[in-house]
Parts: structure tokens; sequence; C-alpha cells
């Protein structure tokens, strides 16, 4: 029941990238950092090795874990077993959701992003697919519109609507439907965690890419400040996606199929997993590693007025995406609802200028 021809995200991103990237360049393009920056190269390399790196291995290795729970499903299709692949999806949904405050890079370019989450699912091209007599292989999933792919057309397959889908309701052609995105989700995983850490074509990994900013040669990142923008621009991108594509659509339509995850009542955890993505890149380390170099934090200056600004606001915006009822496909038609998902976005919007108004201006310096 698809009505939005292009995926949801792509009308959003490349109005608040081309601010970042406006940032970019009006600051140094020499790599002189000049007396007053308070950047620092391990800046980049931390926020790489530290945040980057642990994210995509981390979801490369939950999709290889939700591509073998699918197969077992299909082999034995119990209510245990899809139970298992079920609690796969949602622990997969973790790292990439945490990966969305830096959708640059590999991600971007090689259009991982758009492959593996584009919403809302294309339901009329979907039941097109089932009753063809197409062999549903992971190269055939590769080359369908993104609308038919990736975590969300899986997400409908193992939930059905509302949940309530049993094993029973598996039709044959669903498992080899299912099977061949999850094969192709565990593919656009490892590559991407791959075209970071890996040369491929020629391409260096993007690891060097990022972590040479500012150095001679390095034309992707000519200035320490061009990555900083970077990385501050995906901050800002996330939360403006969050608070005015993710919440605001919906809500303001009313409609249930605008909201992502809607399928798993998965939604205010994506949102609030995108906060922590927020916090990862800012506090530079995740919640169970140590930051090992300067942090965005470090930047802003540890316990300074901003600092304690920025993440009182951070814990604000997780605090009231949890004050929205669950699920949320339901809360935006709810009237009792309405001022805590307004809130929500209120929260969340605070927190985006704070980042463009005095965090970003800090880097640009």
């Amino acid at each position: 029941m698809s009505r939005i021809p292009v995926p949801f995200r792509r009308l959003l991103t490349p109005v608040v990238l081309a601010g970042a990237l406006l940032g970019s360049a009006c600051g140094s393009s020499d790599g002189d950092l000049g007396p007053d920056s308070r950047l620092e190269q391990s800046l980049v390399t931390n926020f790489t090795d530290t945040v980057v790196l642990p994210t995509y291995q981390r979801l490369a290795t939950r999709l290889t874990e939700l591509d073998a729970s699918v197969q077992a499903l299909r082999n034995e299709p119990t209510q245990a077993k899809l139970d298992a692949a079920r609690a796969a999806w949602f622990a997969a949904r973790v790292p990439w959701e945490q990966s969305e405050g830096f959708l640059f890079g590999p991600v971007d370019s090689e259009r991982y992003d758009p492959a593996l989450d584009s919403w809302p699912v294309n339901r009329t091209d979907l039941d097109a697919v089932l009753a063809s007599g197409d062999v549903l292989t992971p190269s055939y999933v590769r080359n369908l519109q993104e609308t038919q792919k990736g975590f969300h057309t899986a997400e409908y397959l193992l939930f059905g609507d509302g949940g309530t889908k049993v094993p029973a309701d598996f039709a044959p052609r669903q498992f080899e439907y299912l099977t061949a995105i999850t094969a192709e989700l565990k593919a656009v995983g490892d590559a991407l965690a791959g075209a970071w850490t890996q040369t491929k074509d020629g391409k260096p990994p993007y690891r060097e890419t990022l972590t040479t900013a500012g150095q001679a040669g390095n034309a992707a990142y000519p200035s320490l400040q061009s990555a900083a923008q970077e990385m501050v621009g995906g901050i800002i991108n996330i939360l403006d996606e969050v608070a005015n594509g993710k919440i605001a659509a919906p809500y303001d339509a009313k409609d249930p199929d605008l909201v992502e995850s809607q399928f798993a009542y998965n939604s205010l955890s994506d949102f609030t997993n995108n906060m922590r993505s927020v916090e990862n890149v800012y506090l530079g380390h995740l919640s169970d590693t140590q930051a090992q170099g300067q942090t965005l934090r470090d930047v802003v200056g540890v316990d300074s007025e901003l600092d304690v600004k920025v993440r009182a606001e951070l814990a604000a915006s997780i605090q009231a995406l949890a004050a929205i009822p669950e699920p949320f496909r339901e809360s935006i038609r709810a009237p009792a609802a309405a001022q805590r998902i307004e809130a929500a976005q209120a929260a969340i919007n605070t927190l985006k200028r704070t980042f463009e108004s005095q965090v970003l201006p800090l880097v640009n310096r």
C-alpha cells in the first residue's frame, strides 16, 4: 500500500547534508587549523576506531545471525523458530539505528543505506513479486527497488500487519522471498563493514580516508575541520530526520503507513537508538567501550556550560520518546498521545538547534 515512490529518508537527507557541506566550504581548505582550532587528529581516529568500526561490525554480525535464524525458520517453521527470527531482527536493528548518526562515507556513496532501510514497504509490488514465477535469489532481490527489500520488507514478512503472524500463515513463496532478503541483508552488512577496513576496486578503506583528514593528498577531507564538520553534520542530519521525518510526517498525516518499523512495533526503539547514535558520536565511544583520543565532548569542553546543555538535551529527548505510548503507529492517531509526541519532537529539535548554532561553529574555527 505504499504511496511514496521515493524511500522516505532520501527526501530529507540531502537538505541537511547540504547545510553541513556549506559549513565545510566556509572552513579551512588547506589543512591549516589556525591558532584557535581545538581539533586534534585523534578526534577522527577515535571516532572511526571506537564508534564507527565496532558499530558496523556488530551490524554485520547480527545480520549474519538474522539470516541464519530465518533459514532455521524456513527449515522448521515452529513458533520457537519464528520467535528466534524476530528476536534476531530486533537485535540487528540496534546497531543499524545506532549507526544513523554517521550516514556518510560508503553507506551513502555505495547506497548501502537505502538498500538496507528504505520505507514505507511497497506492499503492492511486494505482492506482485510473491505472485510471480520468478526465482527469488539474493541477486534477484538486489535488483529490486529499495522499498521491496531490506529491513522493513523482512519485517513485514516476519511479523505481518500488527505482529499477528503465526508459522502456519507462511506460504512457501514468502519463505523463499524472506530468505533471499536476509541473505542480501547479510551481504550488504558485510560489504558496509568491509568498506571501512578493506581495499576494494582500487579504493582504500574509508578508515584511511577519514583518519588522514587534513593530510596532503586527501581530497575527500582536505582539512581536519571538514571531517569534524562531517561528524557534526551527521548528528544534525539524524536529529532532523527523527524529529521532522520519522515523527512528524506520520503524525501530521495521521498515516500509520508512514511509520518506520510499524509491523514489529519497534518505532520508538528505533528513534531512541538514533538518539544513542548521537550520544555515541558526541561522547566518542559506545556504551561498552572507552574513548582512545579526542572526542566532540572534549572539543566542546568537558563539563562546560555547553557540554552540560548538550547532555541534558540528549537525556530530555530520550525521556520524551519514552513517554510516548507504544505502538507509535496507533499513538499518532490517539488524541491523548498528541502532547507527548509533540513534546518529543520539540525536545529533539531543541537539541538539533544546539548542535547547529553552538557546536558546529566550534569545529568551523
